[in-house]
Parts: structure tokens; sequence; C-alpha cells
């Protein structure tokens, strides 16, 4: 367990320093690839949709498990070698800095008037129908993909490292990139994705709940309102279709004294969503940088956090 500790420490700071350069061949890319290849070839079979999409599940998970741990493998002919090579691993399963730089570039969109800009830049981060939103709704936008992010991109990868290293770290982000490819509840998609989100909700499950602690400590540092954070996540937990979602976009939205959630449209279907958090003031796009900040403290809090408990219990078993 020690080493993967020291493994989730280095590849946390190699993504502050680094995050996702620009032509860097991202697991990710070829995750994507994978799954879209197995989406065309079982829809071509014409069996259950669901027993498809499960099935996609299945190879992919396994496909990723087996490539990762033949990778660890090669590299565990030397302890520091191995160590280097499980962090760049765990590293692309964080998006700690490339989150926050995105967030950035919408915000700074904003300093030239540019809408169409903003408009643009908010579509590489989020799944909905940005063509028509207005100046608050694309700070909106913003401000719930960063907290939700904060989990996905973040904190849940880091859970599943301490827990089993490089190789369920990147089984998490494989069931996460399924979730955000084929995990929608569109006609498309409602069977055959089924199976992917059903695992993405399972994943994220404790992650979610514990990013509540990081959110709520450094809300508190940052001198924001950490009281209405743990409150606001409390009270609105069960306010978005995924039973995770929330919990960060409220505590955030607690943090902040904004109001998230509303109406989006997805692939051209107009999706509501209730509202999270209580509407002490407008929305503006300060708002962006102070959610990235939070996005930092609590992740580099639950770090801390994750090590503490690590090395409590490997003095307690071992």
């Amino acid at each position: 367990m020690e080493i993967f500790v020291l493994i989730s420490i280095f590849a946390y700071f190699m993504d502050l320093i680094v995050g996702d350069p620009y032509g860097f061949p991202h697991p990710v890319i070829y995750i994507g690839k994978l799954i879209s290849l197995l989406e065309r070839n079982l829809r071509k079979l014409k069996i259950n949709m669901k027993l498809a999409g499960a099935l996609l599940c299945l190879i992919l998970m396994s496909s990723v498990a087996l490539i990762t741990y033949s990778i660890c493998k090669l590299a565990s002919v030397n302890i520091y070698l191995y160590i280097f090579v499980s962090a760049v691993i765990v590293c692309t399963c964080f998006s700690t800095k490339c989150l926050a730089d995105e967030g950035k570039k919408i915000y700074d969109s904003f300093e030239g008037n540019n809408i169409e800009l903003s408009r643009k830049q908010l579509s590489y981060i989020v799944g909905r129908d940005t063509s028509a939103l207005d100046e608050p709704d694309i700070i909106r936008a913003t401000v719930e993909t960063i907290a939700e992010n904060t989990v996905d991109g973040t904190i849940s990868p880091m859970f599943y490292a301490f827990i089993g290293g490089p190789i369920l770290a990147i089984l998490y982000k494989a069931v996460n990139t399924m979730d955000s490819m084929i995990g929608y509840k569109n006609e498309r998609y409602i069977d055959f994705g089924m199976t992917a989100a059903r695992l993405d909700d399972i994943f994220n499950y404790i992650p979610a709940r514990i990013s509540l602690i990081g959110f709520t400590m450094a809300s508190f540092i940052l001198r924001y309102d950490y009281k209405s954070c743990i409150k606001i996540a409390i009270r609105d937990r069960k306010n978005h279709t995924s039973p995770n979602c929330a919990y960060p976009e409220a505590a955030v939205a607690g943090a902040l004294g904004i109001e998230l959630g509303g109406t989006n449209i997805y692939f051209g279907q107009k999706v509501y969503k209730p509202t999270i958090g209580e509407k002490k003031r407008k929305i503006v796009k300060e708002d962006i940088l102070k959610t990235n900040r939070l996005l930092y403290l609590s992740t580099f809090l639950t770090l801390i956090l994750f090590i503490v408990i690590s090395l409590f219990i490997n003095k307690i078993l071992f």
C-alpha cells in the first residue's frame, strides 16, 4: 500500500506541473477509440442492446486492465522505473491542471466581450448545447463542470490509485470515459449505455461523498461560506439525475452563495435539472476563478487526507 501512496503523490504533483500537454498520446484517446470500435461492432450483432452495452464494458475494462498490468510488469524490473511508469499512468487519470486551465480560458474570453469565443471554449468541456447561452449561463455551466470534474477528474481516480495503484486508477478512467461517451438517457443510448452509466455511478459513489470534506476545508481556508458549503451539499444532494454529481455542485454553490442547475439542451433535447444552491447574489465571471481555487485546494487537502488514512491503515494492519 505504501508504494501506491508514493505513486499517487508523484502523479498528483506531476499533473499540477505538466497537465495534459498537447500532442501527448493520452490513454483516454485510445480508450475512446476502442469504445467507438466496440460499439460499432457490437451493434452489428443485432443482439439485445443492454447485453451489447454490458459486453462493451467487460471487454474494455478487461483490455485496459491487461494492458496496464503488462506495462507495469515490464517496468517492475527496477523499483524506480516501476514507480515512475506507474506515476505517469496515474497522472494521465488526473485532470486538475487541465480543468483549471480550460476554466481560465473561458474566464479570459469574457475580457474581450467575445460571447462566441466563450461559447466555443465552453463547448470543449461540456456535453450541452452552448450555441445560444448568454454570459450567466456560460459561467454557470463552467462552474458546474469544474465542480463535478473535481470528483471525476481527480478525487475519484486518486481514491482508486491509493487503493489499487495504476490498474485500478486506469480502470476508473475507462469507466468514466465510457459514461461520457455512451452513458446518455437518449434513444440511442438508453439501453446500450445503461451498464456504463451504472458502473460510473458505483465508482463515483464514495469519492463524491468524500469530496465534501475537501470542499468544506478548502472553503474554510479560502474564507468562503464553509457552513453553507456543507449545508447546501447535504440539502441538495438529490437535486440531480446522477446520484453523485449534486454533491460537488451543491458544495461549490453553497460555498459561493450562488444557484446552479436548471434547464439545458443536450443533443437537441431539453433536459430539466432541479436548481442547486441559494441565489444569494448574481453569478459573475469571478466565480470561475473561485471555483478553480476550490478545485486546487480541495484536491490537495483530499490528497493529504488519503495519505493520513493510508498510513494509519498500514500501521494498524502491517
